[in-house]
């Protein structure tokens, strides 16, 4: 069964959107650092904060819009969303954590968790639940909270014990950019098509669904861990006998050249493993997704130009 597609000329301005974005972005920090003009330190930040994951947004709605999830659906989801995941991440993690081997396992299963509440308050008023537009409400509940999570990083790594540092927010927002899709918009997007799954068949809360907030919690403290893993594996690896002496003494042993560049090569192996697995987990999803709304009679009409179901 195909939906129906019903504005086939449309042209896609996503990639016109991103690299506008980027060309404005950077051409703020040029300006910013020419100038000294402190006022830009705003729109830089929200700038590069929000460039990535509002070019989702656009592409969400150019893609997958129908019926039932509407602009203002979607842009709800990821401003709404987005912002009560990390208000209520920051709360719970500043009464429930404290430093501990368990810290990042930790961290996973908050903001996974407030961000799987802030989706649960989305699809409340939707005539039709497709298992489909879940995972696209996830992903922009999850993209919504890197964007606001980014902003912080950005303003943090502006203050610096030297005073403000323009390449420390060009830095930490490009990355934070680059690794985003495959981050929190990743794996709420994973949640989202197992929650309107559960939707489907009348229940908010399902075994799948549990097993599914587990499984991305794991992958986020892997993520969040990848430099302190990184470091061990080195020390474990290659550490001398004069190393481990200093680091049982209380000392901080000077690294190698040659293990700068294992626990570089170890930190980046660690968070492509870590995509990868998420990647493969969100194919499945869409696939069981897929067939669910087709199994439930109940395909979405998409409006997207050229879209064809599965």
């Amino acid at each position: 069964m195909q939906a129906t597609t019903v504005r086939p000329g449309t042209r896609r301005s996503w990639p016109r959107v991103l690299g506008v974005g980027l060309l404005l972005w950077l051409a703020t920090a040029v300006v910013t650092v020419l100038t000294g003009n402190i006022n830009l330190i705003p729109t830089l930040v929200l700038l590069g904060a929000f460039l990535v994951p509002a070019t989702f947004v656009i592409w969400a709605l150019e893609r997958w819009q129908d019926e039932d999830l509407t602009a203002a659906t979607v842009v709800r989801a990821f401003l709404v969303g987005g912002l009560l995941g990390v208000l209520g991440a920051a709360v719970l993690e500043a009464y429930l954590l404290h430093p501990s081997p368990w810290l990042f396992g930790g961290v996973g299963l908050i903001e996974e968790s407030v961000k799987l509440a802030a989706l649960a308050l989305v699809p409340r008023h939707l005539p039709h639940r497709h298992a489909t537009d879940g995972i696209v409400l996830g992903a922009a509940v999850g993209f919504g909270f890197a964007a606001f999570e980014t902003a912080g990083y950005a303003f943090n790594a502006l203050l610096t014990v030297r005073g403000l540092s323009v390449g420390a927010v060009v830095q930490t927002e490009l990355l934070r950019s680059v690794l985003a899709p495959v981050g929190h918009g990743l794996w709420t997007a994973i949640l989202g098509g197992l929650l309107f799954q559960g939707l489907q068949r009348g229940r908010w809360l399902s075994g799948r669904l549990v097993i599914g907030l587990l499984w991305v919690s794991f992958l986020h403290a892997l993520w969040d861990s990848s430099h302190e893993l990184a470091v061990v594996i080195t020390f474990v690896l290659t550490a001398t006998t004069r190393q481990v002496q200093l680091l049982q003494a209380g000392y901080l042993p000077p690294a190698s050249p040659a293990q700068v560049h294992l626990f570089t090569v170890l930190s980046l192996a660690s968070l492509g493993v870590v995509a990868v697995l998420g990647l493969l987990t969100l194919w499945g999803v869409t696939r069981s997704a897929r067939a669910d709304d087709a199994r439930v009679g109940s395909l979405p009409r998409r409006y997207a130009p050229g879209y064809r179901y599965g």
